[in-house]
C-alpha cells in the first residue's frame, strides 16, 4: 500500500485533531512549567506580594478623605463677651484647629502660604449685628478655593458653629418638637479608611491580574519562548490556561492576604462570608487576566505592554471605578464608560461584602458583568493567538 503524499492525514502521528485536542497531562505540564517560572522570577513575587502590602498601607494611612483638624484662623476684632464666646466655640470643636488673631492681616499671609485653609472674622460691630439679626452677616468666612472640598467644609462648618452657638445663647429657646439623631449605616464612624481599603484590594488585584500578566507573557514573546510553546502539540486553549493558572492562584492568595491585613491590621470589618469574597475575587480575575493576556498578545513588547496596561487597566480602575470619586458625580459620558471597567463592579462588591455583608442582589449583577467582560477579553485573545499560531 502506497504511503499517502506529504501533508496527508498520516503526516503527523495522531492527526492534527489528536495533536490539538485538549489533554489534561499537557495542561498540567504547562501549569507546572509556568509556576516554576513565576516562583523563580523575583519581579513576580515583588508585584504579587510586596506591592499589595505597600499599597494597602498607603491607602489605609497616607490617603484619607476624612476632614479633621482643618487649620483655620479666627480673627477677633471685638472684645465683647459674646464675640469671645463665639471664638471659644470655634476653638472647642475637634474638626478645626484654630489659630487666634487680632488682625486679619496676621492670618492673610498664612492663608496664601497654605498654612491655613481659611479664617473667620468676628467684626468690631459684632454686638450691633447680633442685636439686629438679618441686617448683616454676623461673621465673615474666607476660605482657600484652591482646594474646593476643604473650602466648602470650612464654610459650611463655620456656619454650623455660628448657628449652634446662637441657638445655645438663650436658655428660653423653645425645645424642638422633633429631635433628630442622625445615624450612619455600614460605617458609623464615617472613617474613609473602611471604604478605601476594600477598594484598594481591587487596585491590587488589577495590578496582579492585568499588569503582571501583560508583562510576563510579553516577555515570553520578546524572548521567543512563546513561539516555541505554540509550536508544540499543545492546543491554544491549553497554552492560555497554562499561562494564566499560576497567576490566578497568585491573585487568590493575594486576596486572602489583603483581606487578612485589612481585617486584623487596619480594623476593617469583614461582615460578609469568606466564600462570597473569594467568589467575587475569582470572577474579577477573569477580565483582569484576560485583559493582560490580550495586551501581551497584541504588543509582544514588555515596555509597550506595561504602558498600555497602565493606561487601560490601572488608571481606569483607580479613577473611574468609584474607588476615590463618586461615579454619580461624573459627567454622563464618563459614567457610561465606567460600565466597561470591571473594577467598577468589583469595588462596589468589595465595599458591600466588607461593610454590609452578603448582599447577593448586589453581587449577582456585578458577577455577571465581570464575567461577560472577561469572556470578551479571552475570546479576542484566543482569536489573536490562534491567528499567530496558524500564520
Amino acid at each position: 500500500m502506497d504511503a499517502p503524499p506529504y501533508g496527508g492525514p498520516r503526516s503527523r502521528p495522531g492527526g492534527e485533531r489528536g495533536a490539538r485536542g485538549f489533554d489534561w497531562r499537557r495542561l498540567a505540564a504547562l501549569v507546572r512549567k509556568e509556576s516554576l517560572q513565576a516562583i523563580r522570577d523575583p519581579s513576580t513575587i515583588l508585584i504579587a506580594f510586596v506591592m499589595p502590602v505597600v499599597l494597602l498601607f498607603l491607602f489605609a494611612y497616607a490617603v484619607s478623605l476624612d476632614v479633621r483638624e482643618v487649620r483655620i484662623g479666627v480673627v477677633l476684632e471685638s472684645d465683647t463677651a459674646a464675640a469671645q464666646s463665639l471664638a471659644a466655640a470655634f476653638a472647642g470643636t475637634r474638626y478645626l484647629k484654630v489659630t487666634p488673631a487680632r488682625d486679619r492681616r496676621e492670618v492673610a499671609d498664612q492663608l496664601v502660604s497654605g498654612k491655613l485653609r481659611g479664617f473667620v472674622v468676628i467684626p468690631q460691630d459684632f454686638e450691633r449685628r447680633l442685636a439686629s439679626p438679618g441686617s448683616q452677616p454676623l461673621v465673615q468666612v474666607i476660605t482657600d478655593g484652591s482646594q474646593p472640598n476643604t473650602a466648602n467644609f470650612v464654610a459650611n462648618y463655620a456656619q454650623g458653629v455660628v448657628q449652634t452657638w446662637g441657638a445655645g445663647r438663650t436658655e428660653s429657646a423653645p425645645v424642638p418638637a422633633i429631635s433628630l439623631g442622625p445615624r450612619f449605616w455600614f460605617n458609623a464612624e464615617l472613617e474613609s479608611r473602611r471604604a478605601l481599603v476594600p477598594g484598594a484590594i481591587a487596585i491590587v488585584m488589577t495590578i496582579i491580574g492585568t499588569m503582571l500578566t501583560a508583562l510576563v507573557v510579553a516577555r515570553e514573546w520578546e524572548r521567543g519562548t512563546m513561539e516555541a510553546i505554540l509550536s508544540t502539540p499543545a492546543s491554544v486553549t491549553e497554552i492560555l490556561i497554562g499561562k494564566l493558572a499560576p497567576y490566578f492562584t497568585l491573585g487568590m492568595i493575594a486576596t486572602l492576604a489583603s483581606a487578612a491585613l485589612a481585617t486584623f491590621a487596619f480594623d476593617v470589618p469583614l461582615r460578609g462570608s469568606l466564600l462570597a469574597l473569594m467568589t467575587l475575587s475569582a470572577v474579577f480575575l477573569i477580565p483582569a487576566l484576560g485583559q493582560g493576556l490580550l495586551i501581551s498578545v497584541l504588543t509582544r513588547n514588555q515596555f509597550l505592554a506595561s504602558q498600555i496596561a497602565l493606561f487601560s487597566g490601572f488608571l481606569p480602575s483607580f479613577l473611574l471605578s468609584g474607588f476615590l470619586f463618586e461615579i454619580d458625580a461624573m459627567p454622563l459620558p464618563i459614567q457610561l464608560i465606567t460600565y466597561l471597567i470591571p473594577a467598577r463592579y468589583f469595588v462596589s462588591s468589595l465595599q458591600t461584602v466588607f461593610l454590609a455583608g452578603d448582599v447577593w442582589s448586589v453581587f449577582l449583577p456585578n458577577l455577571a458583568a465581570m464575567a461577560a467582560i472577561g469572556v470578551v477579553f479571552f475570546a479576542i485573545a484566543k482569536h489573536k493567538t490562534r491567528k499567530n499560531l496558524e500564520a
